[in-house]
């Protein structure tokens, strides 16, 4: 089957972040983000893709800072209650009945009954036409340690991760599942070892 090329968000599984800032004002905002991604392994930067029009935007660009909350599908019925638009002096927690959680750099609260919080800085801004690229970088990484391994990795079946997939009317809420394989960063490598391996030691 041949899709139109804006259909992508139907065949790649999205993750469902929250991201929360405060404006100028202090006013709490939270909206629900699903173009998310890390630059690079080594690095301590993170992509948001936006559209122009969003007080999640307007808020970084004054204050420079988000905090990037990781939620499971125990909050997929809040992503409604925090994408729909609400006058910019509305606080959003409030309005989608969510709990704040302190953060430990910077102003922006986290948000309570998530997996993990990536406190943010902004670091750029790439600016087109119809969207705007925000690259922030992570300042704090905290992750509940109930669902964190020994061995560094994500427990998937406790934190069930919340992900969607579009159809041509909705959005629909999925998780992911270990296969319980895994293969070594160095195995990809000559030599079988993991340049960046020292990083993880320290």
């Amino acid at each position: 089957m041949i899709l139109k090329p804006f259909k992508r968000e139907s065949i790649i599984p999205l993750p469902i972040t929250f991201i929360s800032t405060v404006s100028n004002d202090g006013i709490r905002n939270i909206a629900p983000y699903g173009c998310v991604m890390p630059v690079l392994r080594p690095l301590d930067l993170v992509c948001i893709a936006t559209a122009k029009r969003r007080d999640t935007l307007y808020n970084i660009r004054q204050t420079g800072e988000f905090v990037i909350n990781l939620a499971g599908t125990n909050l997929c019925d809040k992503v409604i209650p925090t994408a729909r638009h609400s006058p910019p002096e509305a606080d959003e927690f409030e309005l989608a009945c969510l709990e704040e959680k302190p953060s430990v750099v910077v102003k922006p609260p986290g948000i309570k009954g998530c997996y993990a919080w990536m406190e943010c800085t902004l670091d750029k801004l790439f600016e087109e036409p119809r969207y705007i690229l925000i690259m922030g970088k992570v300042v704090h990484l905290e992750i509940d340690d109930a669902v964190y391994c020994p061995d560094g990795s994500l427990d998937v079946e406790r934190a069930k991760p919340l992900f969607m997939t579009g159809s041509n009317a909705a959005m629909h809420y999925c998780t992911v599942t270990d296969t319980g394989r895994s293969d070594s960063f160095g195995a990809m490598f000559p030599d079988r070892k993991d340049p960046l391996e020292r990083m993880y030691r320290e």
